[in-house]
């Protein structure tokens, strides 16, 4: 979703960043590619409309309402722009399912080319192991529109291994995500889950993980998933509602209780870190395509930092591993499909 900025200049500045971060040369909506958006760009889409010549204009800014299309309806969605400096919202592509009685959302995630790891906005907070920054090209694919909740989790599996219930003396909100879960129980977990729907959910591999907190095809090259303000979008050590151990501001949070990212999607940054599918593994320099990590190893990834981390814990670039037999207060997942 993109988020309301100080004035339109901020605004251009921002989006020339995000550009450069994700390949495309030029911003949302400067379809005549002077590093501005105006007037003029209305003009160069009506003409472009009329007489089906792109010579001179860029037809991937010209997409204002991503749809995959340059159509009268991007003529609109710029001219709404020019009038409130805010661009119109664009709802995401999603299906809804239901497993005894608790629905869960997939957001469809275009596929694309993106640069992964150490961004230039990630700056000096960028560790070792998100070296070097390489690029990855995608198939599309679909993700968990949040992470799965307690709720989910009870209904495909009948328990719920969570810390934060009423049986550990914290209120009972089936609306937070499921923690204290390993790699191994979410394979368990999505084994039933197939079982159940008759469909082939999976974990995201670490690529498809990075590229949908970034925003995919739709990112502004934030720092955290969906703003470079973590308090925006995160629940992290710093914006807990509670310090005090014991208490319900002292745990996990419900889910989409921030706000999305680009594409819609909730909690990528911060509440509990999301396993991931491929082995930890370095990074290469070469460009990749669907890559799924290393064929073996010892620690399997997870992303997204959580509630009682740090806020670098929680950039769209930041990894960690854990074993796979190992599930703690702030391990959880996110489905794909």
């Amino acid at each position: 979703m993109m988020k309301k900025l100080l004035n339109p200049l901020l605004m251009v500045f921002m989006l020339m960043l995000a550009s450069f971060a994700t390949g495309r040369q030029y911003p949302r909506g400067d379809v005549d590619q002077n590093s501005a958006v105006n007037i003029a760009d209305v003009t160069s889409l009506i003409d472009y409309l009329l007489t089906r010549d792109a010579t001179d204009i860029s037809l991937v800014n010209a997409d204002c309402d991503f749809d995959g299309k340059v159509t009268i309806g991007d003529v609109t969605c710029l001219i709404d722009y020019l009038l409130t400096h805010e661009w119109p919202a664009v709802e995401p592509t999603t299906e809804t399912f239901n497993v005894n009685g608790v629905t869960f959302t997939m957001v469809a995630v275009e596929g694309g080319t993106f640069t992964m790891g150490a961004t230039a906005e990630q700056g000096s907070d960028a560790t070792d192991d998100e070296y070097p920054a390489h690029q990855v090209t995608l198939s599309s694919y679909s993700i968990g529109q949040t992470e799965v909740t307690q709720a989910l989790w009870l209904a495909v599996m009948g328990n719920n291994p969570s810390e934060y219930t009423s049986a550990n003396g914290y209120t009972d909100n089936l609306n937070r995500p499921v923690e204290q879960v390993s790699w191994n129980d979410c394979h368990m977990f999505i084994t039933k889950l197939n079982q159940l729907t008759g469909k082939t959910f999976r974990l995201p591999t670490e690529a498809e993980w990075e590229f949908a907190a970034r925003g995919g095809n739709k990112s502004y090259g934030y720092k955290y998933a969906g703003s470079n303000t973590i308090e925006d979008v995160a629940w992290y050590w710093g914006d807990l509602p509670s310090h005090t151990y014991g208490t319900d501001g002292y745990a996990t949070q419900p889910v989409a209780s921030k706000a999305p990212n680009e594409l819609g999607l909730y909690d990528m940054s911060g509440n509990v870190y999301e396993w991931c599918q491929d082995w930890f593994g370095s990074y290469s320099s070469d460009a990749q395509t669907n890559p799924t990590g290393p064929s073996s190893g010892t620690y399997r990834v997870d992303r997204g930092g959580g509630w009682h981390f740090d806020a670098g814990d929680s950039r769209v670039s930041f990894r960690d591993y854990s074993g796979m037999d190992y599930g703690w207060a702030s391990s959880g997942l996110r489905l794909a499909l």
